[in-house]
């Protein structure tokens, strides 16, 4: 099984036990290292402290998934007309995700390549949509308003585009079943 095909069974798996039903997205929120890995044997330090911060904050609003090239965050979110904005509890993870890896860092954590910010997810059409939002280096300060906007801001444009493309295939298929003068 390639990637995509074994990403799309971990968002259909997750989307399935989602507590929300209704018209929603599913998304993962990844925070990779550009080249490396990023995981409890060589991020010990920082996987301690990660841990320590979902046991303190514990929710039921997303799926934390490790892998060897960082954490993800599997999260679904019902639509409304506004436009879409994760909770606090979300951007404070993530905050603290990229936090401890500088934090693992100072401890004696392995030094590997700046991470990436990457949100990702399948259109109504099925086709994989990715976006790197964010680059950041271990020595960057990192508040939650910054990781919050870069955030919403890719998650909304990702939404809108997708809400865009479904509205020219209805306005398209509207046009051929309507009879010809």
């Amino acid at each position: 099984m390639n990637w995509e095909n074994e990403f799309r069974h971990r968002i259909r798996r997750f989307e399935a036990s989602a507590s929300e039903k209704g018209e929603g997205l599913s998304f993962s929120i990844k925070i990779r290292v550009s080249s490396g890995c990023y995981h409890r044997e060589h991020s010990p330090r920082a996987y301690r402290i990660i841990d320590d911060y979902l046991r303190a904050h514990p929710s039921n609003e997303f799926s934390f998934q490790e892998h060897e090239s960082g954490p993800e965050l599997l999260v679904y979110l019902s639509l409304g007309a506004a436009g879409i904005s994760l909770t606090a509890s979300v951007i404070n993870l993530v905050t603290a995700i990229i936090k401890a890896r500088s934090e693992g860092i100072k401890r004696g954590d392995d030094r590997s390549t700046p991470l990436e910010l990457i949100v990702r997810g399948f259109d109504r059409s099925g086709n994989l949509k990715e976006e790197k939002i964010l680059k950041i280096d271990s020595n960057d300060s990192v508040t939650k308003d910054l990781i919050g906007q870069a955030l919403n801001n890719s998650l909304n444009k990702m939404i809108s585009k997708d809400m865009k493309e479904n509205k020219t295939r209805l306005i398209k298929k509207r046009k051929q079943l309507m009879p010809k003068p």
